[in-house]
């Protein structure tokens, strides 16, 4: 991953510009976000801006629009490939998210849509989801417009920002001291993530074990 990093942080403009366009809008269209998290590219978008390397005023508008027109992909998807879409084997091992994020849906409706953009997992599959539960497309739209601009705009000025703080601080105590910085804080995330990551393997546990019984009996 690190070396995925520098090289979309050493391209050219351009390529810079297409690569975060086509990453954000893969991972709603067709579920690339579980290889890489589209956030990941919008962070790395707005760094590559905060470097002189990009706008960042035309890179947050693109972030947005490839979130939007993904999700809008996704929608169709699942509208018309339906329940034929979750009974893929691909998503097995995600069979218990997949139904909270259903159950997220029909609770939330179209706020579920705004409001999964910004969980990697419900991200990646509520557009899809969405357009399976035949959600009117215009009720759609206007979620995930709202969801995709505050996403898209958030995250890229989060990168853009970071990449700033981190030229600030390495002016003022030196680059290893702030590469120490940049360390702690990537160490920090993982625990998190390994954290997190056991509790829902737990709770998975949970979940299994009264419908094993069913099953059983």
């Amino acid at each position: 991953m690190a070396s995925f990093v520098d090289a979309i942080l050493g391209m050219p403009p351009l390529l810079a510009y297409a690569l975060v366009f086509a990453l954000v809008f893969a991972e709603d269209a067709i579920f690339v976000g579980f290889v890489i998290p589209g956030e990941t590219a919008a962070v790395l978008g707005g760094v590559i801006a905060s470097q002189g390397k990009a706008d960042i005023w035309l890179m947050a508008p693109l972030v947005v629009l490839a979130a939007v027109v993904g999700d809008t992909v996704g929608y169709e998807i699942g509208k018309h490939l339906g329940p034929r879409l979750l009974g893929f084997r691909v998503f097995d091992r995600h069979r218990k998210k997949l139904e909270d994020a259903q159950a997220f849906l029909r609770k939330r409706g179209g706020w579920a849509v705004f409001l999964g953009r910004f969980v990697a997992f419900f991200r990646a599959m509520m557009p899809a989801l969405a357009g399976a539960s035949q959600m009117r497309y215009p009720r759609f739209v206007a979620f995930n417009a709202l969801g995709g601009v505050t996403w898209g705009v958030g995250f890229t000025l989060l990168g853009f920002v970071a990449g700033a703080s981190y030229d600030a601080v390495a002016k003022a105590a030196g680059r290893d001291i702030a590469a120490i910085v940049g360390v702690i804080a990537v160490i920090a995330f993982i625990v998190w993530r390994v954290r997190r990551g056991r509790a829902e393997r737990r709770n998975e546990r949970d979940y299994r074990r009264p419908h094993e019984g069913q099953a059983d009996a």
